[in-house]
């Protein structure tokens, strides 16, 4: 075992901010497994690929032998597991994707993990660490005048795609207990902030709207999300790898309860300032049908991470939401590469083979 650790899904929205803000904080290697889906962009990591320490690997969590071999070669001290389709629409519509890589996927990275862990030494087993990053999701919905989610609160998904990742959390529970896979859950909010894919509420609703099209907002629009800025997440992450202790789950939120249309009007009014052509952006407001199933509010309680490693988030929605309207302004290129293709042009040219593993 090294110092090294593996990253899976380090393409997607989370997990390639947290790539980013790993090699901005330290030099320990990284190693991004990636199937690279609809959702994930090599692009966002380009700057990345002839730094030292960094390492792609294009592969499937549910390829049992590619995830066995790479970890025997590689020898990590910890993985670190985003991989997961997360989009509650498109679950709904289509659910055995979600089966298939939330479910299933875990499954293999567990099978590989237990086997792997056979190889140790008891301190290199004490010292290895299996990060499992799920979401809120798990617990359902809350009422108005319900208390904040807990760790404790008893698990009640209502889409496919909550129902997977409460499966793959009670996957890594049990590996815990019957196998002493020393593994971590941690279960966040919505998280925004850069490289988030334009399918997601205010990713969608900031490109809608400077291109002038309707800003569809399910039912009343008073579905209450607590928004969690994706860099305070990443410290959140990075703190519960180092200190964190196996078989223990840490909710991370960012305390910032928000209905929907609240955060629809509020990137429209920054938008009308930071764009102003096509102001008012609220026009552009429109309400549609609720989507089936639609959790009605969501809220974490965070004290346990606080009381315990520390952790509480530095970033207030009102703050998160201008640096994410800011970026995707500047970043018109990144945005036009995810939403018109170019960057599978890109993956192509870069990284034509399956499994190999570049900028080693």
């Amino acid at each position: 075992m090294n110092e090294t650790i593996l990253v899976t899904g380090g393409c997607g929205f989370i997990g390639s901010n947290f790539v980013l803000d790993w090699f901005g904080t330290t030099q320990t290697p990284l190693i991004n497994l990636d199937k690279l889906t609809y959702a994930a962009n090599p692009l966002t990591l380009a700057p990345l690929q002839s730094k030292p320490g960094y390492s792609f690997v294009h592969g499937d969590i549910c390829d049992r032998e590619q995830v066995t071999r790479l970890l025997y070669d590689k020898q990590p001290r910890a993985i670190l597991h985003f991989a997961a389709e997360s989009h509650v629409d498109r679950s709904i519509v289509g659910p055995e994707d979600f089966i298939q890589t939330n479910i299933n996927g875990t499954f293999t990275l567990l099978e590989a993990t237990r086997s792997y862990l056979k190889t140790m030494s008891a301190a290199e087993h004490a010292r290895f660490r299996f990060l499992h990053v799920s979401t809120d999701e798990v617990y359902g919905t809350l009422r108005p005048e319900d208390p904040a989610f807990r760790e404790d609160t008893a698990y009640a998904p209502n889409s496919p795609y909550a129902a997977s990742k409460a499966a793959s959390d009670h996957l890594v529970r049990a590996y815990v207990h019957t196998y002493k896979v020393p593994a971590i859950i941690t279960n966040c909010s919505n998280n925004y902030g850069p490289y988030q894919f334009p399918e997601k509420l205010i990713p969608l609703m900031i490109e809608s709207a400077l291109a002038g099209k309707p800003l569809p907002v399910y039912g009343d629009g008073q579905q209450v999300r607590d928004w969690l800025y994706v860099n305070d997440h990443c410290a959140a992450l990075r703190l519960v790898l180092e200190k964190g202790a196996p078989g223990e789950t840490y909710n991370v939120g960012g305390s910032n309860e928000r209905a929907n249309l609240t955060i629809v009007r509020t990137i429209c009014a920054l938008l009308d300032e930071l764009s102003p052509q096509g102001a008012p952006h609220a026009r552009l407001i429109s309400f549609v049908q609720d989507r089936a199933g639609h959790d009605r509010r969501y809220a974490i309680n965070a004290e346990k991470i606080k009381r315990e490693l520390g952790w509480q988030p530095s970033v207030s929605v009102e703050q998160g939401l201008r640096k994410t309207v800011e970026w995707y302004l500047a970043n018109r290129e990144w945005v036009r590469g995810v939403t018109s293709g170019d960057y599978l042009k890109w993956l192509e040219t870069n990284y034509a083979t399956r499994g190999a593993v570049c900028a080693e």
